[in-house]
């Protein structure tokens, strides 16, 4: 339950205090029709568990009354859920927002002194910059898929 508080919590924008974030999350659930096709259904991620894909909607809105220019949105990845990064709008950070760019770019240091290509697992937040000027009163929303570890 307490996973399903932090996959569903509003987060405040921090640059931006015009922007409205929020987000919804869904788990994916498969199943077959009569003709033997498989049927997506969205379900409530109140109980998610390992190997489950889920759906993650982020709704933004310009609450003020001046155009936003240069705005991210970004979101935290919670612990335990695995993010799908295929999408090339979207940034990623493995060092909690200090650093951004696609995975095959980033680094980490290891124990001894060296560095590793980052891998999916290091992912701690997404973002995706928002091409034009927001003007007052517009909205609008990404999704990614997850998978619960």
């Amino acid at each position: 339950m307490a996973l399903a508080a932090s996959l569903t919590a509003t987060q405040p924008a921090v640059a931006q205090p015009a922007m409205r974030l929020g987000t919804q999350t869904f788990v994916e659930r498969v199943s077959t029709d009569i003709n033997g096709r498989p049927r997506r259904t969205l379900a409530s991620a109140e109980r998610v568990g390992p190997g489950d894909t889920l759906i993650v909607i982020v709704h933004w809105r310009n609450d003020g009354a001046q155009p936003v220019r240069d705005f991210a949105v970004t979101r935290a990845v919670p612990p335990g859920i695995l993010p799908d990064i295929s999408d090339p709008h979207m940034q990623v950070s493995v060092d909690g927002g200090g650093h951004w760019g696609r995975l095959d770019q980033l680094w980490l240091p290891t124990p001894l002194g060296g560095v590793r290509r980052a891998v999916a697992e290091d992912v701690t937040h997404i973002r995706w910059r928002l091409p034009e000027a927001v003007q007052p009163g517009r909205a609008g929303r990404l999704s990614y898929r997850a998978v619960m570890r």
